[in-house]
């Protein structure tokens, strides 16, 4: 065991619920500060997105020993419905027979990351806002307003856990030498929802991530556990089909009958959702060094906040936590140590994954309506299941393993270069399973160093 700290978290998401809960458990005495309202007090905003719990994040919860309670929470989704016009529904499965990613509502999850943070002894100061942090001394500074009357706090330890706007990270921009970078994608995203059956089971197949591809706009839908599914419209801001274009309750029914036929019975809770739920934007944010000495550090969205198309934010932020853990029982009472090392084995990850999220979002608006795309999938599945050990598809090096983000990055970067040789192939659509196309496969796979120049 280490030696009791007295340590601050800012911020009582799923990370710092999750932080709260692994300090706890190593002996710390350990508060959690947010200026928020409890949020298992107040209702749900209409800013979610669903999240996608897989490999990363199940490793993270099982490791302190709170998986199975979060499971009962979760449904598990073991393959993409994809709605596309002028096509029957067809399904395409992520993995291998049990691999499946897990549907979660937010709040729900929030809520319950919370209550068992106070179960391990956390205390929680909600509606108290972080003005101000002494870094050095590990100090914080709260109040009604910032030009109020403040009240301090110390410290021996202060984490930053308070997302991509994060007011640790704000104070630790200041210091010489911090590299700081945000970029705002052109698309916003607008939560909507479709209500159950009444008898409370799910109008399309619970088993399934159900996507609407439409080049540049898409809609998804995850099943939530009360039979309802909370979907999500990611469009332009601008523009011909953008959130700007869509103002009047007519212009809703235009576009959703237009675009999503398929589910024309739930217009009227779409078009209410879509004018009641406010457009949120996504931001890339990207910083270094993520701790000042050993008193002040950044975890999850604090540190590399990401768009959401891997499904992978809260994943990569509870992985941060696992490692971080890890980092504490090798180092023990050496916390630089500990920040240091935690910060470079996490760095070029949370990297790797900021880059592949961003892809992914042009993967399913667009190309998996492609057929090109679809046929170069079909591919990767047929040759990965005949040769496992030689070719493990990006989408499960990243969902199913806890392989390094920055490697999965790497080999997928190769594996494309080797698949658009493939489909360079004459006929490659009718022999796509045939011998030679699987000897083309393991004759560039043997010389790949050519593809990492």
């Amino acid at each position: 065991m280490q030696t009791p700290k007295k340590i601050a978290i800012v911020g009582s998401g799923l990370v710092g619920s999750l932080l709260a809960i692994y300090l706890r458990k190593a002996g710390h005495e350990v508060q959690v500060f947010d200026r928020r309202k409890d949020v298992r007090k107040v209702e749900f905003s209409g800013r979610s997105i669903n999240l996608a719990m897989s490999n990363r994040g199940w490793k993270a919860l099982r490791a302190v020993g709170i998986e199975d309670e979060i499971k009962k929470l979760a449904l598990a989704l073991d393959k993409r419905a994809m709605h596309v016009n002028d096509r029957p529904l067809y399904y395409q499965k992520y993995g291998k027979e049990e691999e499946a990613i897990y549907s979660i509502s937010r709040g729900v999850l929030n809520r319950k990351m919370i209550s068992l943070a106070e179960e391990a002894g956390a205390k929680f100061r909600f509606e108290e806002k972080v003005w101000d942090i002494a870094m050095a001394e590990a100090k914080l500074y709260t109040g009604e307003s910032e030009k109020g009357e403040w009240k301090e706090y110390q410290f021996d330890l202060i984490f930053g856990a308070d997302g991509a706007f994060s007011r640790v990270r704000h104070k630790m921009q200041r210091q010489s030498r911090f590299n700081y970078s945000q970029h705002f994608i052109d698309v916003g995203y607008k939560e909507l929802s479709i209500a159950a059956n009444e008898d409370g089971t799910h109008k399309l197949d619970n088993a399934s991530f159900h996507i609407w591809p439409r080049g540049e706009f898409m809609l998804i839908a995850m099943p939530n556990l009360d039979g309802s599914f909370t979907c999500t419209l990611f469009m332009p801001f601008e523009g011909e089909n953008s959130f700007e274009s869509i103002k009047t309750e007519q212009d809703a029914d235009s576009f959703f009958q237009k675009h999503f036929p398929d589910i024309n019975n739930e217009i009227e809770n779409l078009k209410r959702d879509f004018f009641k739920n406010p457009t949120s934007s996504m931001v890339t944010v990207k910083c270094f060094p993520w701790s000042y000495w050993e008193k002040v550090t950044l975890v999850g969205d604090s540190a590399h906040a990401i768009v959401p198309f891997y499904g992978q934010g809260m994943n990569a932020g509870f992985e941060d936590i696992l490692v971080l853990s890890e980092k504490m029982k090798e180092f023990d009472d050496d916390w630089e140590s500990i920040f240091e090392e935690y910060q470079k084995s996490r760095k070029p990850n949370a990297d790797a994954i900021a880059e592949l999220s961003y892809r992914n979002f042009i993967e399913m608006s667009s190309k998996t309506a492609d057929p090109d795309f679809l046929l170069r999938k079909k591919i990767e599945t047929w040759f990965s299941s005949k040769h496992p050990d030689s070719w493990v598809p990006l989408y499960s090096r990243v969902t199913f393993s806890d392989k390094p983000y920055a490697e999965a990055l790497a080999i997928g970067d190769y594996q494309r270069k080797i698949m658009d040789r493939i489909m360079e192939l004459p006929d490659i659509e009718k022999k796509w399973n045939s011998a030679e196309v699987e000897t083309k496969i393991l004759e560039l796979l043997e010389n790949k160093s050519a593809f990492l120049v």
